[in-house]
């Protein structure tokens, strides 16, 4: 089922269009010039068969903020399996910023979860996501994950990963690592002084953590800091 936010900037007040699928957007309280909007499961999630769509189309001079209000579980699925799709568009001038909450790959679930996002050249978007394997004592279940993003019609980001149990545990992957914590830049650059950031080619820039539990992760204070700059520039 489609979850949809579409948000098209306005003088007078941005119009914000959402359609609930198997997550319910909801429009929250924001200053001026910023849409901001909270995803809520609209019924139990991750289960076999689940098939989560969201789209996010943001037009004109406006800033979104997503933020997802819970982590999701993707649960045990029997030999069944479930996606989560996300397609993200950004033009004349359009800005997002994403929070996502952990999303935590029970033992037995089988996810296969792509993210999509193209952007003009004067538009940019974050993005956090958190990736965790297994709750308390598992070994947590299969995740394939694909990233594409294009700017001004150039592509800027092609990744694909095979998180299963079998692969995931090599060094150039997770090694022993739980969780891979990452903060998505698109059209816009992290503070290249973090040796932990990955600048890519394009503008764009991805810093990414492997870490035993969220927690443990620093790219909240990377994200903080990047919103309070964000704040001065007067933006929010």
């Amino acid at each position: 089922m489609l979850t949809r936010i579409e948000v098209v900037a306005d003088p007078v007040r941005d119009r914000c269009l959402l359609t609930t699928g198997l997550l319910s957007p909801r429009r929250l309280p924001a200053p001026d010039g910023v849409v901001r909007v909270a995803l809520i499961a609209a019924s139990a999630l991750l289960l076999a068969g689940d098939q989560v769509e969201i789209q996010v189309e943001i037009k004109g001079p406006v800033r979104v903020e997503i933020i997802e209000t819970a982590g999701t579980v993707a649960y045990a699925m029997r030999g069944g399996s479930a996606s989560w799709d996300v397609s993200i568009s950004l033009t004349d001038g359009a800005q997002l910023t994403w929070h996502g909450e952990p999303f935590v790959v029970a033992e037995g679930a089988d996810v296969t979860r792509s993210t999509e996002v193209v952007l003009e050249a004067n538009c940019w978007a974050a993005i956090r996501e958190s990736l965790v394997f297994g709750r308390h004592g598992e070994v947590g279940g299969t995740l394939r994950s694909s990233q594409r993003a294009w700017l001004d019609g150039e592509l800027l980001l092609a990744e694909d990963l095979d998180l299963s149990p079998e692969t995931r545990p090599g060094w150039a992957i997770l090694g022993t690592a739980r969780c891979l914590d990452s903060i998505t830049t698109l059209g816009r650059r992290l503070d290249g002084s973090d040796l932990g950031i990955l600048q890519l080619e394009g503008v764009g820039s991805v810093a990414r953590r492997l870490v035993g539990q969220q927690h443990e992760s620093d790219l909240g204070q990377t994200w903080a800091a990047s919103a309070a700059a964000d704040k001065i520039s007067g933006w929010s």
